[in-house]
This record gives C-alpha cells, structure tokens and sequence, in this order.
C-alpha cells in the first residue's frame, strides 16, 4: 500500500491516513437536505468521497462510505408548505430524485444511505447521553448543547467562540442559557406536520446531532475520514464534532475533509441564492463523462467555477482520451507506461490530487499518440481512468444497437433539443431498463451495454 496523506482541516496540515484497524478505512460524508433536487454543487462531495473510496479500494483497504440523507430539517417543512403537501411525501419524492440523479453518475452507491428518520432511536439515546454527562439541558420541550461546557469548541473551524453565531436566528433565544448553544431536539411546533415520540415530549431531532448518530450507527467513533463540502465547517461539523466528543471522549474522525463550493458567477452554487444548474439537467446537456472530466480538473479542496466554456473543455478532454483509445491493444502495457502509471497514483496519494494525475493521463495519451498504430495496450490507461469512474472511455467493440433503443435515443435527442428534461430523462430510463445506456459527448450521445 501507498502511504496516503490528506489534508485534514482540523490541524490544517497534510496527515498520514492512519486507519483503526489495518487496512480497513470507514468514511462518513454529509448527503443532501432533500427539499429539492440536487445541483451540481451538491454532487461534487457525492463524486469527491466516491472517488476517493474507489482509490483506496484500488489501494488494497477494505472500505465502507456511508453517505446520509438529511430528510428532517426545517428547509423540508417550509419546502413541503410552499408546495402544499406533506413533508414526509416531499421528501421521500425528494429522495427518489437525489439516488436517480446521483445514479446517473455512473459511479455506484455507498455501502451505506442512511436517513434521519429512521435513526430516532439512536438519536435520542445520544442526546440521553450528553444530558448524563453534564453537556445538554432540557428546556421545556427542547434539549440543548451547551458549548462552553466543552472547553475544546471551536478547534475544527478556528473560530473565537465569543465570535461565533450558530445560524439559529431568535428561535429558542428565551430558553437557552447562553446564545451560542443549539438544538440537539427541538418540541413539536402547530405548523409542523409532523414528530417524534422522546423523554422530552414529542417533536424532532435538530440537524446536527442527526449526522452524530448516523454516523456512529454505522461507522463508531475515531473513524477515519469525515467528508463534506467547506460551508459545513461551522457550524455542523464544529457541533458534530463537540457533541461526540463531549458523549464519548472519543473523537468522531480521525481526519476532517472538506471540498471547495462550486461557484456561479462567481457566487457559490445554492438554493437559496437562486443561482443553481441542477444536476439532472447539466447531465442532459453536458453528459455524465464530460461532468465528471469537469470534476477531476480542479483539486477537490479548491472552488471552481461552473460554466461552458469549462464544460466544453472537459468534453473535449473526454473525445481525446476516447479517440486515442480506439487503436490500442486490449490487456497489456508498453514500457514507457509504469512511470506514468506510478505518477498517476501517487498523486491520488498525495492528497488526492486529480487535476495532477489527469496530467499523467494526458502525457500517457501523447506517447501512445507517437506510437505505432496497433502496438500499444490499454491496461493501465483502463486501470488510472477506472479509478475516476471514466473507465468507459477506453474503447471497446461496439455491440449493435437494437432498432428500438436507436428509437428511444432519437427520441431523447428530440426532447434535449426542446429542453424537456423530464421526458429525456424518462427516455434514458426506459433505456437502461432495456440494457443500454446513454453517455453524452460533444460528438453526440453514445449507446453502452449495461454493466
């Protein structure tokens, strides 16, 4: 096994991943609140820990990656009123579209998806645990972490306690015992549809305390990686972070990795600021390999901007790749290719850095080029792309396409040029479930077997 470092932003330094157990590394990354469907920026830590969970696997770890879903939160009571329905069927229609869109990726699931709602129990016995040890109170219906009950607030994020505001505006300011301690439950309210049975009395769990649990359940604590995007630093992860801690007098992770925002204009990339390109459409219009060509251009941990002209470039990238593959030999490797191969790897290693081990696929890419037609194998340009999830780049021998999905994908074609994305999505649909799917290219769309 290569030695692995990451950047943990606790310490802010390069760390040695060092797992629990030999050779067995567990990661926890925060899901989506699933009030809407997701955006791209939402994607990028769903690919980001993907990929990495495929790069240690490729390096020898047995690993499990538990991603959440967030099904319990303010956003989806107010989301599911402005629509008019409950929030229990918004967000399950919510979280149907986040694993069909996030499907579409092409890059599999994590072991493991749990949902908040189906966590109370744990949830309550966590909190339980906190009020035991001196670090939560009961305030009426509601329950509450007191933060400077634990001297060590404030180390993930950096920040001055003094100067610190958990976002949680007046509500419950008459009940808490000091302005910077947050709900870790939080009593039924007559315009919420629906709530919990706890020692408290009915209601629901508070947003961070939820992940605390989901990821205990699954994983313990001293795990090792705990993902997520830069905005969680504070205050979700600095309170995950508190209250396990505070219960256990363990760590919940080992090392804190948090990837940059994607940016619109300049703006990141949110819901709430109206300047999203949601995920479903950006694969219609863009295609699957070009967006994740897109992803692995910019180092995980920077921001990157969103926008066409980045978009073409990536789908260029994804045609020279796919063109070169066309003449190589299946299963085998010239002598010039291990250097590359190592350069590409040790900068997944080094702090996961893919725009440098794309640099190593590109140079692989030029020698084959110089080569003689028919005389270089595919075996390790297959084995770096398959790590990024762009294995379906290397050229096979096409199988032939049934008249009927040739129908179905003009069919598709027709609506993507109408912009209707519902129905392109449909058509894609009712082509996996026939055996193929549809990548997106700049060359046009592209029938595969389904693997």
């Amino acid at each position: 096994m290569r030695t692995i470092s990451l950047h943990d932003t606790r310490t802010g330094e390069l760390r040695v991943l060092e797992p629990q157990e030999p050779g067995r590394v567990r990661i926890y990354a925060c899901g989506p609140t699933v009030y809407g469907r997701i955006h791209v920026g939402n994607a990028r830590p769903f690919v980001v820990f993907s990929l990495l969970a495929r790069f240690l696997t490729h390096e020898g770890y047995r690993v499990t990656f538990v991603a959440n879903i967030t099904d319990i939160n303010d956003k989806v009571y107010r989301a599911a009123q402005q629509r008019g329905i409950g929030s229990q069927q918004l967000a399950a229609e919510m979280t149907a579209a986040y694993l069909a869109d996030t499907d579409a990726l092409g890059l599999g699931r994590p072991d493991y998806e749990p949902l908040a709602s189906e966590t109370i129990g744990p949830i309550v016995e966590l909190i339980e645990r906190l009020i035991a040890r001196g670090h939560a109170y009961v305030a009426g219906a509601d329950v509450y972490f007191a933060v400077r009950s634990y001297p060590r607030y404030g180390e993930l994020s950096h920040q001055d306690v003094d100067q610190m505001d958990q976002g949680e505006g007046i509500e419950g300011a008459e009940r808490k015992r000091d302005p910077l301690d947050f709900a870790l439950w939080k009593g039924h309210k007559s315009d919420e549809d629906t709530a919990w049975t706890s020692p408290w009395g009915r209601g629901r769990p508070g947003w961070h305390i939820e992940c605390s649990a989901m990821a205990e359940q699954l994983l313990g604590v001293d795990f090792e990686i705990h993902g997520g995007g830069s905005d969680l630093i504070f205050p979700h992860h600095e309170n995950e972070a508190a209250q396990t801690r505070a219960a256990h007098a363990a760590p919940l992770a080992r090392l804190w990795m948090h990837n940059g925002m994607i940016r619109l204009q300049s703006e990141k990339m949110a819901k709430s600021v109206g300047n999203v390109f949601v995920l479903h459409e950006a694969l219609a219009g863009y295609g699957r390999d070009a967006l994740l060509m897109y992803f692995c251009g910019g180092h995980y941990r920077q921001p990157i901007e969103f926008d066409g002209e980045r978009l073409a470039e990536a789908g260029a990238r994804v045609s020279r790749i796919r063109e070169a593959s066309r003449g190589l030999l299946p299963g085998a490797s010239p002598p010039w290719s291990a250097s590359l191969r190592d350069r590409f790897f040790d900068a997944l290693a080094n702090d996961f850095n893919t725009p440098r081990a794309l640099a190593a696929v590109f140079e692989w890419v030029r020698e084959a080029n110089r080569g003689d037609a028919g005389t270089v194998g595919d075996a390790d340009l297959s084995e770096m792309l398959g790590v990024l999830g762009l294995e379906n780049l290397v050229a096979r021998e096409t199988a032939q396409v049934p008249p009927d999905v040739l129908s179905l994908c003009d069919a598709r074609e027709r609506a993507r040029t109408a912009r209707d994305w519902t129905e392109a999505d449909r058509l894609r649909d009712e082509m996996r479930a026939l055996g193929w799917e549809v990548r997106d290219g700049p060359a046009g769309p592209e029938l595969l077997p389904v693997t």
